[in-house]
């Protein structure tokens, strides 16, 4: 797994995360897990080796009072693509 952060010079910034096959399969199970079990949560960590970055990312289930501030986004497509579905 590996994270990056793209500061967009504007106030925002993105944070990218590259999944292996098999961390695709364990962040599924410890989704599941927090599905099933909303008590728990889990976290991405950093090996903290270089200068700075990301240290972590909790996940967690989200507290019914608490608003929206992100949304799921679709497959990526390039431009004169479209999702056969």
């Amino acid at each position: 797994m590996r994270a990056s952060l793209e500061d967009w010079n504007n106030g925002w910034t993105e944070v990218e995360v590259s999944l292996s096959a098999s961390d695709i399969d364990r962040f599924i199970a410890l989704l599941q897990m927090i599905k099933a079990d909303p008590d728990q949560h889990f976290h991405a960590t950093s090996d903290f080796v270089g200068t700075g970055g990301i240290g972590q990312i909790t996940f967690q289930i989200q507290q019914p009072d608490e608003t929206d501030n992100l949304s799921l986004g679709g497959r990526a497509i390039g431009e004169g693509e479209s999702i056969g579905l």
